[in-house]
C-alpha cells in the first residue's frame, strides 16, 4: 500500500486500537486492517475529499464510511465520540475539527 502524509505510524495506531475496536458490535470477522481503514478516514478528514474519490490504496470508501459513522457517534454520557478522543490521542484534533466545521457549512448552505 501507498503511503500518504495523512498516514499515521502503526505505533501510533497501536496507542489508539483499543478505543477503535471497541467501538464496533462484534457480528463477523473484520475484511480489511483497522490501521488501514483508520488512515483512510484521516486522508478523509485531511484532504477533505469525497468519499467516493478516497485513493484505491485505502479499503472501499462505503466501508470507510461505516466505520466514520460508527466512531463518529457519541457514546450516551459521553462528551464527545471515539474518533474526536483518538485524534486528540495522535494530535490530529484540529484538522478533524476544521473539517467537521467544513461539512456543517455545506450542510447549511
Amino acid at each position: 500500500m501507498r503511503h500518504y502524509p495523512s498516514d499515521i505510524t502503526r505505533k501510533q495506531f497501536n496507542k489508539i486500537a483499543p478505543f477503535l475496536e471497541g467501538a464496533r458490535k462484534k457480528t463477523r470477522p473484520r475484511t480489511y486492517d483497522l490501521y488501514d481503514v483508520f488512515n483512510g478516514v484521516l486522508y478523509i478528514v485531511r484532504t477533505g475529499c469525497q468519499w467516493r474519490m478516497v485513493p484505491k490504496d485505502y479499503p472501499p470508501w462505503k466501508s470507510l464510511h461505516a466505520y466514520f459513522r460508527i466512531w463518529s457517534e457519541i457514546p450516551q454520557g459521553q462528551k464527545e465520540s471515539i474518533l474526536a478522543l483518538v485524534l486528540k490521542k495522535i494530535g490530529r484534533g484540529a484538522s478533524y475539527r476544521r473539517w467537521q466545521e467544513t461539512q456543517d457549512f455545506v450542510r447549511h448552505h
